[in-house]
């Protein structure tokens, strides 16, 4: 199966949950202040065992735009969080608020194909 083809299936099969709105502070680091909205999609496990982690853009919200994988050398984990209707803006703020903490990461941004009319 097509990588993007897995993605749709999973995010259509779980509705998205918003623990971390815009705005608001992370509950260990309150300096660190959330660019958008991020929380997880319901009925799915990621890497650390919760939800797998998602952040919400202001487009489509169940088109998957990206994806970003993270490194994070003090929790020793690795973790793939997808990007739901992000502009490429909001995916530029996203991986720039995920690096910002020492953790190393790569964005994955959905290739968009012609159409085969």
């Amino acid at each position: 199966m097509e990588f993007w083809e897995a993605v749709d299936r999973l995010v259509a099969s779980g509705a998205p949950v918003i623990d971390r709105p815009q705005g608001s502070a992370h509950p260990r680091y309150p300096d660190l202040i959330y660019p958008l909205d991020y929380g997880y999609l319901d009925g799915t496990t990621g890497g650390d065992g919760a939800g797998i982690d998602i952040w919400l853009g202001s487009g489509n919200l169940q088109q998957p735009t990206g994806v970003l994988c993270t490194v994070d050398l003090v929790k020793r984990d690795a973790e793939v969080k997808i990007l739901l209707g992000c502009t490429p803006d909001e995916m530029e703020i996203i991986a720039n608020f995920s690096g910002a903490d020492r953790m190393g990461y790569v964005l994955v941004e959905r290739p968009t194909y012609p159409n085969k009319d």
